[in-house]
């Protein structure tokens, strides 16, 4: 995990428009950047639609989110349209977004060792330095937890 206090890593990344968005378009608000393993999986569904039902109040704090994979813009455009996701899903195929924020870790599924992005959020404050940082976090709940911490 990244440091509280510390520069959040800048980038830019392409969301399910295919339209570039950067960490320095959002100076001056608060950026709240949650890392998922996959669309159209159960507990990623769970937490983007969690975000999608608070997303009016997040907006209310000043805040934005944007939510982070290796899938294709094109899996995000699907993933968006279906569950009607009001927020940027950035494309990082790469995964140097993925690394930089250290949300890519060695997994294991039935003794099989695996590499994978970790289930992180960082809330990033209107300075650009991290504010806040998640991990482990349970899809159901996560939502109103960031919620909460932005208030």
């Amino acid at each position: 995990m990244l440091e509280i206090g510390t520069k959040a890593p800048d980038f830019t990344l392409n969301n399910q428009d295919g339209q570039e968005v950067s960490l320095l378009d959002f100076v001056g608000k608060k950026v709240v950047i949650y890392f998922y393993p996959k669309d159209n999986t159960p507990g990623c569904t769970t937490e983007a639609c969690g975000f999608r039902d608070v997303y009016d109040q997040i907006l209310a704090t000043g805040a934005v989110v944007l939510g982070v994979s290796k899938d294709s813009v094109k899996s995000h455009v699907n993933f968006a349209t279906k569950f009607e996701l009001p927020f940027h899903l950035l494309s990082d195929p790469d995964t140097t977004m993925i690394q930089a924020y250290d949300a890519w870790i060695e997994k294991s599924m039935y003794g099989k060792k695996y590499m994978g992005i970790a289930r992180v959020t960082y809330i990033v404050d209107e300075a650009g330095n991290i504010m806040k940082a998640f991990e482990k976090v349970k899809p159901a709940e996560h939502p109103a937890e960031i919620l909460e911490a932005l208030k």
